[in-house]
């Protein structure tokens, strides 16, 4: 077959395995349709060399942080509960911003002292898997019919650490490229490129809405919102400030500001996103799956399982110490909340990204990348796996009485 008819089959057959493990999704949903999906791209990817010779295309750190990201980033700007998420930014502040920091110091000081990895790498591994992805989790906690205030929480942290995640990676990654890492050169990088993109973001969702408010027609408002989403992402990432910050803060924006036109909270609009997002994490969590250094992390398979219990670990300190400071007297984020925001804090497509992007980079430690896909598919296979006995476990069920 030439390169175009490889590529047509590739997403035919991704489409095929999809569909399918959806339907397989719907009969036994024991297990989180985004982990049957991260699963299934892994046995692809094992087989495909068997079937007659299969060769697919890489998948490399671009094709995710500019095809992916900003669609689904921007998807969940858009369909944030604001009115819930202000009721508990406190806590989601603090998780996305405190936590992601807490998050990389304890990860690179375990895995220097653990793991034996240089501070850098340390540091950097950290930076990688520091942002969670609980699309799995808010999605069964939907279905449980779990009190929409835990949704908030694991919502809105994974939203706004996606942005402060990638900036101290950017930060970490540029200050160990020249040669001489430092914490105050990492640190003048990550306001530059936090700011930056938040700069860019405001001025993008503002020209956005003022758009929205022109239009009168719901394909044209899609459009305007499509190029809102990547070109926030493209602008700032030609400067090298955080696209994924700029396209959190160009969401917001137009969630808060552009319903006032009406049609934002219209069917065409959101289901159009919604349907784009169900593709793009389909098509995601598949490629996550066959991109999987199998025979590399089964060589380094004792350090990945150290490296995945650092990773629970360091995120037990943030959760346990930011959410009792977020609610001193225990009454506003019950203990089984707490619970479940540290198991829910899986790590997705965003850390695999990041992971990609190093792994031929010269200067980095070439067991990072590998250590930090190894984490996320253990995080997906092992709490993902676990989310229905432990949300029945937690009580998080419609039954429930919410608080």
């Amino acid at each position: 077959m030439s390169t175009a008819q490889s590529f047509l089959f590739f997403l035919i057959l991704l489409g095929v395995a999809a569909t399918g493990l959806r339907l397989v999704s719907r009969t036994a949903p024991i297990v989180p349709y985004p982990v049957l999906l991260a699963v299934g791209g892994i046995l692809i990817g094992i087989v495909s060399p068997e079937i007659g010779g299969l060769r697919l295309p890489p998948v490399g750190p671009d094709l995710i942080l500019l095809a992916f990201v900003p669609g689904l980033v921007f998807e969940a700007s858009l369909s944030l509960d604001l009115g819930e998420m202000w009721r508990r930014v406190i806590p989601i502040s603090l998780l996305a911003t405190v936590g992601v920091f807490l998050t990389v110091v304890l990860i690179g000081s375990l895995a220097h002292y653990g793991l034996g990895l240089d501070w850098a790498s340390g540091f950097l591994l950290g930076a990688i898997v520091a942002a969670t992805d609980p699309i799995a989790v808010v999605s069964l906690l939907r279905q449980l019919g779990a009190p929409r205030g835990l949704e908030a929480i694991l919502d809105g942290e994974s939203l706004f650490n996606d942005g402060t995640g990638v900036a101290v990676f950017s930060a970490v990654l540029g200050t160990i490229l020249t040669g001489h890492p430092s914490l105050g050169d990492a640190s003048l990088r990550f306001v530059f490129v936090t700011v930056a993109g938040l700069a860019i973001g405001l001025a993008a969702g503002t020209a956005g809405v003022l758009l929205l408010r022109l239009v009168r027609e719901a394909e044209l408002e899609i459009l305007i919102t499509l190029v809102l989403a990547y070109g926030s992402y493209l602008a700032a990432d030609v400067i090298h400030a955080s696209g994924v910050v700029s396209v959190v803060t160009a969401g917001i924006v137009v969630a808060r500001y552009g319903s006032r036109t009406g049609r934002l909270q219209g069917t065409q609009l959101h289901g159009f996103w919604n349907l784009l997002a169900f593709v793009l994490n389909a098509i995601l969590f598949l490629m996550v799956g066959i991109a999987l250094p199998a025979q590399r992390l089964v060589a380094v398979a004792g350090l990945v399982l150290g490296a995945y219990v650092i990773m629970f670990v360091a995120r037990v300190i943030p959760v346990y110490t930011l959410l009792g400071l977020a609610d001193l007297r225990g009454s506003s984020i019950p203990w089984r909340w707490r619970h479940m925001t540290l198991w829910g804090g899986l790590r997705g497509a965003l850390s695999i990204a990041l992971a990609l992007s190093v792994a031929a980079e010269a200067g980095v430690d070439p067991r990072v990348s590998v250590l930090a896909y190894g984490m996320v598919v253990l995080s997906l296979l092992v709490q993902g796996g676990l989310l229905l006995p432990v949300a029945d476990l937690l009580g998080l069920r419609k039954a429930a009485v919410p608080v």
